[in-house]
């Protein structure tokens, strides 16, 4: 806490109200504004686009130099030099594991990837077609009951046996959804590949023969797997903490979770990018498309470029541009029609001046969309592998939030409603 106070004045009321000024290691500082209630005020802030609505030691954002920090570590610096299962040890400890500890946490994610043989009785209630993102807010809440044995949230062991059953089952659980939309049978993970190519040979694995993981792609999905880990105090994420605020699982915590990245104005945007491409069609119409997106009375946009969050460059993209030609060219699909319209979007947006002048650059929407699509991923799964690498966010806030004092989220409202009236009979109305 800092020695600053805010006042503020309010019409009626005699004298200024004085709070608290918070400050934290990076970011603006804060008006502590929980006193108002005492004098009979609320603050108003629909979207919660000015309020901090806890304190957390996990990701920082800097929307204006582009700067996504993990405990500190800078995005990129994870991406080239880490993997997914170390990134989410540091989120959930704060610290990079050293050699054993990563031994260790490597081999109780490993140890957890199977699922209880139940659920697949479970996929079987579900209609062929039925949309993965549905599939999995059923089957990650479901999971609460076969692990009676560690619900107590109260009791850090029981907490972190949860977290890495989550983070071990996700990619089961998002394989098993796709398998179940292609009528072809389940693999079991093979806990001789790491937890990306485990994720590759449960999805397009077969009994009939072993599976060939191409290592340029598992270093992608773990990529991808990698940038999607945590992004702050998002939809999602602060879903997560308000119903883990009322004493909830974890289990019905992350379904609720994914349930709020299924709305297409928050997990639907690399998904959208590639409806977008498949909108435009062909590469002779592109310039058609961007001439519409320059207009303002147009209501076409293209997807996947500029980030209500990043001013400047998003970091992640920076990462998946880099890894992109390689996995079209391990993939062989340098010549698909909609990825040839995909590298000349992004050979406009980086050299034209209307979309440099508004910092419209490709996001990471843009390049996990087509590096997904180059790799096999149907669009329909696309927020179902968000949902997969951002447990390890979700489950580390939830962890960090149960771990200190903490109260019930109940968010006040501006009543704009009758005022009291008395009840009219039927036969009077």
């Amino acid at each position: 806490m800092s020695d600053k106070k805010a006042q503020l004045t309010v019409d009626g009321l005699d004298g200024a109200i004085e709070m608290p000024v918070l400050s934290g290691t990076l970011g603006p500082d804060v008006v502590d504004v929980s006193s108002l209630a005492g004098k009979g005020l609320f603050t108003y802030d629909p979207g919660f686009m000015s309020t901090a609505s806890c304190e957390s030691q996990i990701t920082f954002i800097d929307g204006a130099k582009g700067q996504l920090l993990h405990r500190g570590y800078p995005i990129e610096q994870l991406a080239e030099k880490s993997d997914y299962l170390e990134t989410c040890y540091l989120l959930m400890n704060g610290e990079l594991p050293n050699a054993e500890q990563k031994k260790e946490y490597v081999e109780s994610i490993m140890n957890h990837t199977m699922v209880h043989e139940s659920l697949v009785n479970f996929f079987k209630g579900f209609r062929y077609d039925a949309h993965p993102m549905a599939m999995m807010c059923g089957v990650v809440g479901a999971l609460a009951s076969f692990y009676h044995d560690s619900l107590d949230i109260n009791d850090p062991e029981h907490r972190r046996i949860s977290a890495d059953r989550l983070i071990a089952k996700m990619p089961t659980l998002a394989a098993m959804c796709y398998k179940h939309s292609k009528g072809q049978p389940f693999m079991y993970p093979d806990n001789n590949l790491n937890y990306s190519e485990n994720f590759l040979h449960m999805m397009f694995g077969t009994p009939c023969e072993p599976s060939k993981i191409d290592p340029i792609v598992a270093k992608a999905m773990d990529v991808i797997f990698l940038l999607h880990a945590d992004h702050e105090q998002n939809a999602s994420t602060s879903t997560v903490r308000l119903a883990g605020s009322s004493g909830a699982n974890p289990f019905a915590c992350i379904s609720s979770g994914i349930a709020t990245l299924w709305g297409p104005a928050h997990g639907g945007a690399n998904e959208a990018v590639l409806n977008m491409l498949e909108e435009i069609g062909d590469e002779s119409r592109i310039d058609e498309f961007v001439k519409r997106a320059k207009d303002k009375n147009d209501p076409f946009r293209l997807m996947g470029f500029g980030h209500r969050v990043y001013k400047n460059f998003d970091p992640r993209s920076r990462v998946m541009q880099s890894i992109c030609d390689e996995v079209f060219e391990a993939m062989g699909v340098a010549e698909d029609p909609l990825l040839k319209i995909a590298k000349k979007l992004e050979k406009i947006a980086l050299e034209d001046e209307y979309f440099v002048e508004k910092k419209l650059y490709p996001n990471v929407d843009f390049y996990s969309g087509i590096i997904m699509k180059a790799i096999g991923i149907p669009t329909d799964m696309f927020t179902v592998i968000f949902a997969t690498g951002r447990t390890a966010g979700w489950i580390a806030h939830w962890n960090e939030m149960i771990s200190n004092p903490y109260k019930i989220g109940r968010p006040r409202q501006l009543y704009t409603g009758y005022t009291q009236r008395d009840y009219v009979a039927l036969d009077q109305r």
